[in-house]
């Protein structure tokens, strides 16, 4: 069980740094959303400390070793390491879903730009569905077709995060549109870069991250009702606040330059009140056939890991490949 003062310590990093999601989860069931908020503010702190810190490399390389202390059971002494600990054990989640989460922030790390709609999707699957399979371990939910459907929404929220900070990223020197998208709209991405623009070009390709969103948002919603019935408000939830925010972006022209979308507390009102409805009416609907689609591509491999129960199992080589170069990196050689 997590202890009581580390819990207060994960509410309390979530109902500052992650307002959509501390929005969503209070219409979650305590069994619930306390290990929910635990899991989300592990991922916040490792995150923060890659995203924020000069030395991103050494941040991803001390985030392995905390991972490694984490599966070991000598999390590092810290609110975010015990609390995550104790839900590793407590749920017997699969090592190689958060080691995705890690693989995911070594590519912010090493600076990595998406050429094609299906890089970012691999990228998105990392940083954020890879989150949405672990939500589901935490429901005690391993069927493939659910999991396929909560990775799809995963993958959806992150597209709308990728949309509303297309200025904030860009600021920071990074870009996580495709490249291909902005090439077809003549954007030069050095230049954009260099003096971030609304331009034409950079909206339109916005307007169309966000209609792929849009898609993954509809295909998730076939999944919710696979969902414990008491879980359904929350995920609803979320679905719909962060839709709301891509909408948001939408009503500005698509321009996540000049202004980052925000929603006020009254629409969260109204879209929590509006999960909670579709909540009780989804016992009454037919199931969709869309629950049985198959996982996209880029997250096949979340859902074959969730679907097991095989705590120790994960490091790919590809993940082993991504921290030998940030080691490297580090320590000058590269």
């Amino acid at each position: 069980m997590i202890a009581p003062a580390d819990m207060e310590a994960c509410r309390a990093a979530i109902r500052t740094g992650s307002l959509s999601f501390h929005a969503a989860s209070r219409l979650l069931p305590a069994r619930v959303r306390d290990p929910a908020l635990a899991l989300y503010a592990f991922c916040r702190v490792a995150d923060d400390e890659v995203d924020e810190g000069a030395d991103k490399a050494g941040a991803v390389l001390r985030l392995r070793d905390r991972l490694d202390g984490v599966y070991q059971g000598r999390p590092r002494d810290g609110f975010a390491d015990r609390a995550f600990a104790a839900v590793v054990e407590d749920f017997d989640m699969p090592r190689a879903l958060p080691e995705a989460l890690l693989e995911g922030l070594a590519w912010d790390a090493m600076g990595r730009r998406y050429h094609t709609l299906s890089g970012v999707l691999d990228y998105s699957a990392r940083v954020a569905a890879a989150v949405g399979a672990m939500m589901c371990v935490l429901m005690r939910v391993r069927d493939p077709d659910a999991l396929a459907r909560a990775c799809d929404l995963g993958l959806a929220m992150q597209l709308t995060n990728i949309s509303r900070d297309v200025g904030e990223d860009a600021r920071a020197g990074r870009v996580f549109l495709p490249l291909d998208w902005l090439c077809e709209e003549g954007v030069e991405v050095d230049r954009f870069l260099a003096a971030p623009a609304a331009s034409r070009g950079v909206r339109r390709a916005t307007a169309r991250l966000l209609a792929a969103a849009d898609q993954l948002y509809l295909r998730a919603e076939a999944g919710v009702a696979a969902l414990p019935l008491a879980c359904r408000p929350g995920i609803f939830a979320a679905r719909h606040i962060y839709a709301g925010i891509g909408r948001q972006v939408a009503r500005q022209g698509h321009d996540a330059v000049t202004v980052r979308a925000r929603t006020g507390k009254g629409q969260k009102l109204g879209w929590l009140m509006l999960a909670g409805l579709r909540a009780g009416l989804s016992p009454l609907l037919p199931h969709s056939a869309v629950l049985h689609a198959r996982p996209a591509p880029e997250v096949a491999f979340l859902v074959e890991a969730a679907a097991r129960k095989d705590l120790a199992r994960g490091r790919s080589e590809a993940l082993f490949e991504v921290l030998s170069q940030l080691e490297a990196r580090s320590r000058g050689m590269a």
